[in-house]
């Protein structure tokens, strides 16, 4: 059921991208017109795991969150609380977001803002880099190794910051040649929806110490954010868990603060992309 899903969501983006061909000029126009992005690579600077608290109504996995949730309020308390960034979901169809939210929280808030989508198509970018996102996520299992590397090339030239998402260590070889700003690392397969931390852990330490690298998915409360600090994560997202509460701030501001480990020098996994 999870893979069929994947592959819906993937053909949807697909339709999403072929109706955006005929505004290619006018994206292409925004994106250089708009302010220069918040440098992404700023929220691993401090000694803490960075909390990157993200918005977000619904989601194939979990169903309705929060479907009356208000992004700029959300986000505000997100940053109040002590976030480093916000992650916006602009998946309208499956997780109730759109590119609307992505402007809105940009222009509201002074933390970094992540546009978190399944990009697939350098329009994508124009759109991200026109709502006033500072980065974009990459997802290795719906892009082949070239892609994903052309994708990061091209938000860097832009001057958006690269979250390139993986879950196996085959897909952490092809992430790591595309030389992202963050890796993140999902203990979520996007093949069957279920989490697995212990699997995030191990893939998390196989992660260069000279490369940043956030946790996802699975993190909700504090002794999550302590054990993959200790796994030598240097961020992690938190979705469901904040988006969901009435009270953001305070639900960000019990996962911040938690110190960070440092990860040992490892040899570059090897993998496709790697070859």
């Amino acid at each position: 059921m999870g893979a069929d899903r994947l592959v819906a969501i993937l053909e949807a983006t697909r339709e999403r991208v072929a109706a955006l061909r005929p505004r290619m000029r006018e994206l292409e126009r925004q994106a250089a017109e708009a302010p220069e992005p918040r440098p992404f690579e700023r929220i691993v600077a401090a000694r803490h795991v960075g909390v990157i608290a993200e918005v977000k109504r619904r989601s194939p996995s979990t169903g309705a969150i929060r479907e009356d949730l208000d992004p700029v309020e959300h986000a505000q308390a997100y940053a109040q609380g002590g976030a480093v960034a916000i992650s916006v979901l602009t998946d309208e169809r499956h997780f109730g977001g759109s590119l609307a939210d992505l402007a809105r929280v940009a222009s509201a808030v002074t933390v970094p803002v992540l546009r978190k989508d399944f990009i697939l198509d350098e329009l994508q970018l124009y759109e991200a880099r026109a709502a006033g996102a500072s980065a974009i996520l990459l997802i290795a299992r719906a892009l082949t190794p070239a892609r994903v590397r052309a994708l990061s090339l091209a938000a860097r030239s832009q001057g958006l910051g690269v979250v390139v998402e993986v879950h196996t260590e085959a897909e952490l070889g092809a992430a790591l040649a595309a030389e992202p700003t963050v890796v993140g690392v999902n203990s979520r397969d996007l093949a069957t929806f279920a989490v697995d931390l212990a699997q995030a852990e191990r893939l998390v330490g196989r992660v260069p110490a000279d490369v940043p690298v956030v946790a996802e998915s699975g993190i909700t409360n504090r002794a999550d954010v302590e054990r993959m600090a200790a796994a030598g994560a240097d961020l992690v997202l938190v979705g469901t868990s904040v988006a969901r509460t009435a009270a953001p701030a305070a639900a960000v501001r019990a996962l911040v603060g938690v110190a960070r480990h440092g990860r040992r020098d490892v040899e570059k996994p090897m993998g496709e992309g790697t070859q």
